[in-house]
């Protein structure tokens, strides 16, 4: 097992990404073949799985490309690596756990005709979980703003925001599977939503008066192929980054001709 290879088109499926990803992590010292054949196929043994493994896990905590090369390279023993990403995939275990009940309670209200308990509703929604990456991001007035906006918030206004959400990224996801053209006019009035609701944010640049809206808008549809947290919200059928790379191919299209 241990001299055991995998072909980079295996690995690409197994781990749900591209083979031109894997030569991109190759050309960038991220991560290397264990060895290459004389057709020029790279093949990967045990040891670059593994490496595949925290590259992806370290990916969804959002750092980017050259902050992950610099873990890797710090943190050289994997065993203890591995369990402080396992620590942090069982809180979004945990997490999602209780945004499962709560989703379900409220069905369960709804169809039954019951009260609905808005102490309840929002349990594993937890908006803070972000708080060091957007002040990293955006700085702390932008998190402080956005957070006294959400806080400000009704029980049934906040349910009509993530409603909101909701079906703005279903719209996303049902349009990117019909195979709509990004610059066609289905696509750029989601996008049109899509930097309506962005602009609705207290303390994103988006919001704010002077702001790079353009800039803003046009990062964060890099960021939504880039960072499987938020690529999973717009991931179709077909699996994949194809769904997040219509939305960012589409709100570039009309951040260029109305940003």
């Amino acid at each position: 097992m241990a001299d055991q290879e995998w072909s980079i088109q295996q690995i690409a499926k197994l781990a749900g990404t591209t083979s031109r990803t894997l030569r991109h992590y190759d050309d960038i010292g991220l991560l290397a073949p264990s060895s290459v054949g004389q057709n020029g196929y790279r093949y990967y043994d045990q040891g670059a799985l593994v490496r595949l493994q925290r590259i992806l896990l370290l990916r969804e905590l959002g750092l980017g490309l050259p902050q992950i090369g610099e873990v890797l390279d710090r943190e050289a023993s994997e065993a203890p690596a591995l369990e402080s990403h396992l620590a942090w995939l069982r809180q979004e275990q945990d997490r999602l756990a209780r945004q499962i009940a709560s989703v379900e309670s409220t069905i369960s209200a709804l169809r039954g005709g019951e009260r609905l308990m808005a102490e309840n509703m929002f349990d594993g929604f937890d908006h803070t979980q972000y708080k060091e990456e957007v002040e990293q991001r955006w700085g702390r007035k932008a998190y402080a703003d956005s957070d006294r906006w959400w806080r400000s918030m009704s029980a049934d206004e906040k349910a009509a925001w993530q409603e909101r959400v909701s079906d703005l990224g279903r719209d996303w996801i049902a349009a990117a599977e019909a195979g709509i053209a990004p610059d066609g006019d289905e696509a750029q009035a989601l996008a049109k939503r899509h930097v309506e609701w962005l602009t609705g944010i207290p303390g994103t640049p988006a919001a704010t008066p002077g702001g790079d809206v353009k800039g803003y808008v046009l990062g964060l549809g890099e960021m939504y192929v880039a960072d499987p947290r938020f690529g999973a919200n717009y991931a179709t059928s077909a699996g994949g980054t194809a769904g997040a790379e219509f939305v960012r191919d589409a709100l570039r299209v009309y951040a260029e001709a109305n940003l």
